[in-house]
């Protein structure tokens, strides 16, 4: 099988990978909202109120972090070998993807308010937050296999 680009043969593994690793990475954004729900529910400075700060920052530094890392790296190896930056649902997908990676900077930055005491959005406000990456994957999805345009 020889595939064009200068991944050739490779390009289904490195996509394989990229996959694997978005699925890390989703599980993490929906996970770390989750967290924060459950966070806001015990006081501050509380052992649960640490508890909740370890967890989240296993979640960052484990989950989180290092998925976004391998699937910015994986995914411009697949669109620089497949020659995706002329194609239509490429841009899509791209803008939907720095959105996502907007959400995971934003998460980042609600974890060091919580880690401070602070709790500026109410849970209704994160539990509709948690949705986000669940509609965003989904048209992403769309974009990438049907490319539509």
């Amino acid at each position: 099988m020889e595939l064009a680009g200068f991944l050739g043969v490779t390009m289904l593994w490195v996509k394989a990978a990229h996959v694997i690793f978005v699925i890390f990475l989703m599980a993490g954004l929906f996970m770390m909202p989750r967290f924060f729900v459950y966070h806001h529910q015990c006081p501050v400075g509380s052992d649960e109120d640490k508890k909740w700060i370890e967890r989240e920052d296993r979640l960052r530094r484990i989950i989180l972090n290092p998925s976004i890392v391998i699937v910015w790296i994986l995914g411009l190896m697949l669109a620089f070998s497949g020659g995706y930056w002329s194609e239509g649902w490429f841009h899509a997908k791209l803008l939907l993807v720095l959105g996502l990676s907007g959400y995971h900077g934003w998460l980042i930055g609600y974890f060091k308010k919580l880690k401070r005491g602070e709790r500026p959005l109410s849970e209704k406000r994160l539990r509709l937050l948690n949705e986000v990456p669940g509609v965003v994957a989904a048209i992403v999805v769309v974009l990438a296999v049907v490319r539509p345009f």
